[in-house]
């Protein structure tokens, strides 16, 4: 289970638009929650969280993996969710807070019946 300061952020990426116009993250943190137990269909979890709400989600579908850009419209917080290599990402974004990742984190947990090691990275 995660701790109190597990999803402590301590640095936000910076926007920045290249000179052809398209956006990028330059620094940040990613969060990675890997199952405690066995667990098939992890992209099928995550898609059912996020369609239980308070979520407002759209996926970003030439990928070859799924990838979602997130709003929860009970903290206000935004953040991309993806699905690769057994593990489900959480990337911050510059307005990003830990009460949006803690919720997402505690959903995950009860709608898979376990609890999910999170470990971070700072980019």
């Amino acid at each position: 289970m995660a701790g109190d300061d597990a999803f402590d952020i301590p640095a936000h990426p910076e926007r920045r638009f290249t000179a052809t116009g398209d956006l990028e993250y330059q620094g940040g943190v990613r969060f990675r929650l890997t199952p405690e137990g066995s667990l098939e269909g992890r992209a099928a979890l995550v898609e059912a969280v996020l369609a239980d709400g308070p979520y407002r989600f759209g996926d970003f579908l030439e990928l070859p993996m799924p990838v979602y850009l997130v709003r929860d419209e009970g903290t206000g917080d935004v953040f991309r969710v993806s699905v690769r290599d057994g593990a489900v990402r959480l990337h911050v974004l510059p307005t990003t807070g830990e009460a949006g990742l803690c919720a997402f984190y505690e959903r995950l947990c009860a709608a898979s019946g376990t609890d999910w090691d999170v470990t971070r990275r700072r980019e």
